[in-house]
């Protein structure tokens, strides 16, 4: 409950409510995380917001850790956390995307599990070339990768609950990512080409 309860608190919105007045979840994107919140606030908001909302994922399972608790119990804090940011009960459940508080659960369970997933995600820049695509095909794999790199089941099983969760919460960007990629491909004639009639 208490992981839950931290992962509620969404900076995004609380910045952009008291720098200008407006709530981020209608406006932008929609969501209240570090994108959207960056959009009216700046390339500084983006940043501190990333960081405070990746900062409340560390900060869970780092006391998690410091408490000894069982495999069992990280695990369901780390999901509690992302869980608290994506659905906040005082916000009415519309939160943000979970990437950064996401990535701060990896950072504070085991570091090399966030290095692999930034390999994987610069892999898949490479054909991809669009960022919410590859960070989220990242996630995705990062399970198997964890898997055929043997580590440990609740490194892996935390790795599923997360890549859902963030899976979830982008289901509606995935469609209008594509299309983007498909439209930045086609031949610039084909893109501008008008008939003569």
């Amino acid at each position: 409950m208490a992981a839950y309860a931290i992962g509620c608190f969404t900076s995004g919105y609380y910045f952009v409510r008291w720098r200008i007045g407006q709530d981020v979840r209608f406006a932008g994107s929609g969501s209240a995380g570090a994108t959207n919140a960056g959009r009216f606030l700046g390339r500084r908001g983006f940043i501190l917001t990333f960081l405070l909302d990746c900062l409340k994922g560390a900060l869970v399972v780092g006391l998690a850790r410091g408490l000894r608790l069982g495999s069992s119990a990280i695990l369901l804090m780390m999901i509690a956390v992302v869980a608290g940011h994506l659905y906040p009960l005082q916000l009415r459940f519309r939160g943000g995307k979970g990437i950064a508080t996401s990535v701060g659960a990896l950072l504070a369970y085991n570091y090399l599990i966030v290095l692999i997933l930034m390999g994987l995600f610069g892999v898949l820049w490479i054909p991809l070339r669009n960022i919410v695509l590859s960070g989220l095909a990242a996630f995705a794999i990062l399970p198997l990768a964890l898997y055929f790199l043997r580590f440990s089941v609740t490194g892996i099983w935390g790795a599923v609950a997360l890549a859902v969760l963030v899976l979830i919460a982008h289901r509606r960007n995935i469609p209008e990512e594509l299309r983007r990629i498909i439209i930045s491909r086609k031949p610039a004639n084909t893109r501008h080409s008008t008939r003569d009639e």
